[in-house]
């Protein structure tokens, strides 16, 4: 079988310019993951974040909470629910009923991880908070990204470093490919956002050593995943609602002295501050069989000093019928079917974005994942919903967690530009 080799890891940098509006993105070649030895971090700085609240623009029926799913007795809020068209619920029962007709149907398929798949290179971490006035994006596997932003803050999305994204580490499923660093490899980590509780996205050997290795990192998680934290003995996590916002401070602490390698500006005393916000997706959650959707999920955008990062997380856009495998459910035959209007909400309140992090992988068979996983075809349009100005794929290359041929999204997210009359490569990576 002919083997299509595709670096794994990206290092993408927006170089800031005279004018915000005109920033440029430069991606090295080859596209790659990261794997690196770390740096000197400089000072040391003390996190505080504000209480959550809506700090920006929200549409007019936010204050409806439609997700929030209630006990019809007492009122009291149990769970989560996606209220759009454009999502289906399916319970486990029904999960595993489908699953079992589709792989008996004869049109279940089982992706081919034999290697070489997705390169992998090592990761150079900037060695100090002052290293660049670019924004960096680093790929660390799946849906992980490392975001150095020109101010110096360092935020982690949905770190999973384990080889298995499961509760087991004897059973679920294995890494195809390896993971490029450790998290001792990283040198600074002030803030991890996490989008929801499946295993692939939120890991609890990885907390527990980021926590460990950087005892001041703040934690942003959705609404019901605090406790989750607190059992781990985590107390600096902070949840948030969708559409909610906190602002992070980085103040350092008067005993640090600039280290020898941190230059001039690094010893400065000014604050590093960041807008941290929770925005929907389309999506569910669970640890368990017993507690699917009793913590929300959520996307996220980040952005400090005039630059800004948006998070998709795990995300569908529509849900497709069971259609022949030789049907393409974006033809004309199927425009009508509804999309999730909570993308356009986000582009119009919070948008533009210089960067969008976007889940293109893990969506065969589509009738049963196409509510809550993205194909390329969607990830564009969420894409332009949005509206980042530049965007690279993630929720790839890691895990075979569906049944899309490895190396499939990547090649269809070019097919899916085109058709939308975007350049293959240079806008969505």
């Amino acid at each position: 079988m002919h083997t299509i080799l595709r670096p794994f890891f990206s290092s993408l940098r927006v170089r800031s310019s005279t004018s915000p509006q005109h920033s440029t993105k430069e991606i090295p070649r080859p596209r790659t993951m990261s794997s690196g030895s770390g740096g000197s971090t400089g000072a040391q700085y003390a996190v505080t974040v504000s209480t959550p609240a809506a700090l920006g623009a929200v549409p007019d029926n936010v204050s409806e909470k439609s997700h929030w799913l209630r006990d019809e007795g007492k009122g009291e809020l149990k769970g989560f629910v996606n209220p759009w068209e454009s999502s289906h619920h399916f319970s486990f029962p029904e999960i595993f009923k489908a699953m079992v007709q589709h792989k008996f149907s004869g049109n279940s398929q089982r992706p081919d991880t034999t290697p070489p798949t997705v390169s992998v290179v090592k990761p150079k971490f900037l060695p100090s908070r002052t290293s660049s006035q670019a924004l960096r994006a680093i790929w660390l596997g799946h849906a992980c990204y490392y975001i150095e932003f020109p101010t110096g803050l360092r935020v982690l999305f949905d770190p999973v470093f384990e080889d298995r994204c499961s509760p087991f580490s004897w059973l679920g499923h294995k890494r195809f490919t390896p993971k490029p660093c450790d998290i001792s490899d990283i040198p600074i980590i002030d803030c991890v956002v996490i989008s929801h509780s499946h295993y692939d996205h939120l890991s609890h050997p990885t907390i527990i050593e980021i926590q460990k290795r950087h005892p001041s990192v703040q934690f942003c998680v959705p609404k019901g995943l605090k406790g989750w934290f607190a059992d781990c003995g985590i107390k600096n996590a902070v949840e948030l609602d969708w559409w909610e916002d906190v602002d992070l401070t980085l103040s350092k602490t008067r005993c640090e002295k600039p280290s020898s390698s941190s230059s001039a500006s690094d010893s400065s005393d000014d604050d590093i501050t960041a807008r941290i916000s929770c925005l929907p997706c389309q999506h569910t959650s669970a640890r368990t069989p017993f507690d699917k959707s009793t913590t929300l999920w959520a996307s996220w955008s980040v952005s400090s000093c005039g630059k800004s990062v948006y998070f998709a997380g795990d995300t569908g856009y529509r849900a497709v019928p069971h259609l022949p495998k030789e049907v393409d459910d974006w033809g004309s035959d199927f425009a009508h079917l509804p999309v999730c209007p909570a993308f356009k909400q986000i582009g119009e309140f919070r948008g533009p974005f210089d960067l969008g992090l976007i889940p293109i992988g893990a969506y065969k068979p589509r009738h049963v994942l196409s509510p809550v996983h993205s194909n390329p075809y969607d990830s564009v349009e969420i894409f332009k919903d949005t509206r980042c100005k530049k965007a690279i794929a993630i929720h790839w290359g890691t895990w075979a967690v569906a049944e899309e041929n490895v190396m499939e999204p990547p090649q269809l997210l070019k097919k899916a530009l085109v058709k939308s009359g975007l350049a293959e490569t240079g806008v969505f990576d």
